[in-house]
């Protein structure tokens, strides 16, 4: 079984001093504090911590490298995508942040476009509010045309476009033009049971990817499901929190437009603004192609893609160990 205090964290304000969020050079030594497992000598350790509800990551599992090394070949994603347009997530600098329209509150009998609000709690709109992103659609080769480019032009203040795929499967139609082969490619996240990758394989929720290019970052915020997530091209580097750090990272209440987010910038925390946020306690992890990484109900995420790279992830089912912290933070 994990150990007590696992995973080790430390205050943010030490790990962002040591890598800034806006720069993806890596660095040579980061705050780590997952254990990473070997997929054939180390799989009943990595079911151990999958039992307990704690992160980790699997290493070198033979599937997932060759979905790897299929969408790392030369043309292939070209011909596996084709011309089809998909959603894109457009962003004026580096910083990305998931918003539901507060015009979803008028929208009868029809799901808000960005995603569901399971809760049914009214999103109103702050004052002087704007959408952090635009949303658009985009063949791939048009998204690989912006996101394939000289480190000049990826800047965190340079425009940056966030591309996604969504494989439906047992939800049905859930977006258009939605990505289905997503099932014989992302072979991990078939929902057949014992799948090291799949908890609850009958609550499976899709499969969903997500293609960022050099410097994008996805702000921390927590989701309410259990969350494999595999990287098949690339690196990223994640920032967790336990979910007891709810109240230190400062969240956007419910029914704002990004509730469950940090409202902090971390790579500029107004520590005027948000006294709390250096209080918080972090560990980062370091993803390559071939590495997944388990990320238990409620655990807090902050994402940085350290060049261009292709991520998946599905969810299986809600664990309720660390729902406490989450409603006192107000959820």
């Amino acid at each position: 079984p994990p150990p007590p205090g696992y995973p080790a964290a430390w205050p943010v304000l030490d790990v962002l001093t040591n890598w800034p969020s806006d720069d993806p050079d890596p660095r040579p030594s980061i705050y780590q504090g997952l254990c990473v497992f070997d997929h054939e000598t180390e799989y009943e350790k990595a079911k151990n911590y999958r039992e307990a509800e704690v992160p980790f990551v699997v290493r070198d599992d033979a599937e997932v490298l060759r979905t790897a090394e299929r969408w790392n070949t030369e043309g292939y994603m070209r011909r596996l995508l084709g011309p089809v347009p998909h959603r894109t997530e457009y962003s004026p600098d580096n910083h990305f942040m998931y918003w539901m329209s507060p015009n979803a509150n008028k929208k009868k009998g029809k799901k808000n476009r960005n995603n569901k609000n399971p809760r049914k709690v009214p999103i109103r709109q702050p004052e002087g509010w704007t959408p952090p992103t635009k949303m658009i659609r985009m063949p791939y080769d048009e998204w690989l045309a912006h996101a394939n480019v000289t480190d000049d032009m990826l800047g965190p203040d340079n425009p940056h476009w966030y591309y996604r795929l969504i494989g439906c499967g047992e939800m049905g139609k859930c977006d258009r033009d939605s990505s289905e082969y997503l099932f014989d490619e992302v072979t991990i996240f078939q929902p057949r049971q014992n799948n090291l990758y799949m908890v609850e394989p009958e609550r499976q929720k899709g499969i969903h990817c997500r293609f960022g290019m050099k410097g994008v970052t996805a702000e921390n915020h927590f989701d309410g499901s259990r969350n494999f997530i595999a990287i098949f091209g690339g690196e990223r580097r994640y920032i967790l929190s336990h979910p007891n750090q709810c109240q230190s990272l400062a969240l956007f209440p419910k029914g704002h437009p990004s509730a469950r987010h940090s409202a902090v910038d971390w790579s500029d925390p107004d520590l005027d603004e948000f006294p709390q946020f250096r209080d918080a306690r972090v560990n980062e992890v370091v993803m390559q192609a071939g590495d997944v990484l388990y990320l238990p109900t409620n655990w807090f995420h902050f994402i940085v893609s350290l060049e261009l790279n292709f991520q998946c992830n599905s969810r299986s089912g809600i664990s309720m160990e660390y729902m406490k912290p989450i409603n006192e933070c107000g959820f």
